[in-house]
């Protein structure tokens, strides 16, 4: 035994070492150890006030209620207790042996924390610096400071920033995030945790509640219209009360700062839109430990222009026309979304959807481009009635139709630093240069016989019919 304890101390990980180093400071120095003795020490050592997964998930090291076995504080290696002391009181020889002699390298973190490598602390989300705060997010935000447990469930249609609040929410406050998506499939196993088969040994792994109750994380239930009757194990959870895991024989009490949130389209009552397939119509008693329920509409036009001005940013947009292209967006999107709720439509646009739309544009630089892509799911009438509506709001999206003229001359899509380049290859096929250039739109332009030949696809060649050059703002 000293030998595999050598051979296991020798093999610590850097984090695992600087915590051990932190107890012993702390003066420390013999085991089992205080689950909050831990906690402090994870905090000298720049992370959460919680205790590491490589501690937590090992059942080996559980020595009783908020005590761990943690024998490097005294020089040596991790020794298993005797079976005797183990938690696990469930008698089968299967289910008992298996959970206290998996190698501390293959301890049972849930799914979400092995993503991580073990290290919780990196489950508080990125803040995002194009997020903009709207809607419920005041309430949701106070609620995770209240430091209280208030399970609240958020409905709303979709794309309209519900997980996303959550998320921010978290990465505000620095606190770890814990998010599960639901569907019919989702049971017991996938939530509180289950036995797997790691290394060739069959380990017990927590399930991503049950990892978020013992950190005292925030955990969202994301989707949760689309659980089957199986989401019902989370009864005793919401109620705050803790859970027992059956199968280890265990009992899982949250830890403070523990906190639910459900994401739903709808109230746990079904869809008869047709709109989101799938949802289920949830047990009532369920829904009644949802102690307030609260309904996220789409953002004001207003903040959805700063959205939608910080999205730009972020992608590097911030001219006059990319600015301008981000106003009528916004005003289509709002317009689009009044004839729905009057039933003028049958279709919205949510602001995720403005967000791709802002996205595309970044890439093509065309402002009729990136609303075809961004409407393109919908059916034929629903797309032409949308861009419709904004070539209607937004006139240089306008395309003048084929058959109004000849085409006259193609536009070039070219930059300034590409000038040369442009006019190098208009003099090879014979074309005069100070003919070729528009002041006003501020394009080269070459001629039908020019673009057959190929030589300007790189540049996009955009098609300019007779029926433009007749105005002032583009005479050639």
């Amino acid at each position: 035994m000293g030998t595999e304890n050598r051979s296991l101390k020798l093999t610590m990980k850097p984090a695992q070492k600087q915590l051990v180093d932190a107890l012993i400071t702390a003066g420390v120095v013999t085991s089992p150890v205080t689950r909050a003795a831990i906690a402090e020490a994870n905090v000298a050592c720049g992370k959460s006030a919680s205790v590491p997964s490589w501690i937590l998930h090992d059942q080996s090291r559980r020595a009783g209620r908020g005590l761990f076995h943690v024998p490097e504080v005294a020089g040596g290696g991790h020794e298993t207790p005797a079976p005797a002391a183990a938690p696990v009181v469930q008698p089968a020889a299967p289910v008992e042996s298996p959970v206290q002699t998996a190698p501390p390298p293959a301890a049972a973190p849930s799914a979400t924390l092995a993503l991580t490598g073990g290290e919780s602390a990196t489950l508080v989300p990125n803040r995002m610096r194009t997020y903009v705060p709207f809607g419920h997010f005041d309430d949701m935000e106070r609620i995770v400071m209240s430091g209280l447990f208030y399970p609240c469930f958020v409905t709303g249609l979709s794309g309209n920033g519900k997980t996303t609040m959550v998320e921010q929410i978290c990465a505000k406050h620095n606190r770890e995030f814990y998010r599960v998506n639901i569907t019919c499939q989702t049971d017991e196993d996938d939530l509180l945790g289950g036995f797997r088969l790691i290394n060739g040994e069959t380990v017990w792994c927590d399930g991503p509640v049950v990892a978020a109750m013992k950190n005292g994380g925030v955990l969202l239930l994301d989707e949760i219209d689309l659980a089957s009757h199986a989401i019902m194990c989370l009864q005793p959870v919401l109620e705050g009360k803790g859970v027992f895991l059956k199968k280890i024989g265990q009992w899982v009490q949250p830890a403070a700062g523990f906190q639910i949130f459900a994401t739903a389209n709808t109230k746990g009552k079904g869809d008869e839109s047709g709109k989101f397939a799938a949802t289920n119509v949830l047990n009532e008693a369920f829904l009644d430990r949802f102690p307030v329920c609260v309904e996220q509409e789409y953002p004001e036009m207003s903040t959805e222009k700063k959205i939608v001005t910080a999205v730009m940013k972020s992608l590097g947009l911030g001219e006059k026309e990319d600015k301008d292209f981000g106003k009528h967006l916004c005003k289509w999107s709002n317009e689009i979304r009044t004839l729905y709720f009057a039933d003028g439509v049958d279709e919205i646009v949510t602001t995720r959807r403005v967000v791709n739309i802002v996205t595309a544009y970044s890439m093509f630089r065309d402002r009729r481009k990136a609303i075809q892509m961004g409407v393109t799911r919908f059916d034929a009438a629903t797309q032409e009635s949308f861009i419709s509506l904004y070539e209607k709001i937004d006139a240089a999206a306008q395309v003048a139709p084929e058959e109004s003229g000849e085409v006259a001359r193609y536009d070039l899509d070219s930059t300034f630093d590409q000038k040369d380049e442009v006019k190098q290859a208009i003099r090879m096929l014979g074309g005069n240069t100070r003919e070729r250039f528009d002041p006003v739109k501020k394009k080269w332009w070459i001629t039908q016989a020019e673009k057959d030949t190929g030589a300007f696809e790189a540049w996009n060649p955009a098609p300019v019919y007779e029926t433009a050059t007749e105005s002032e703002e583009a005479p050639w």
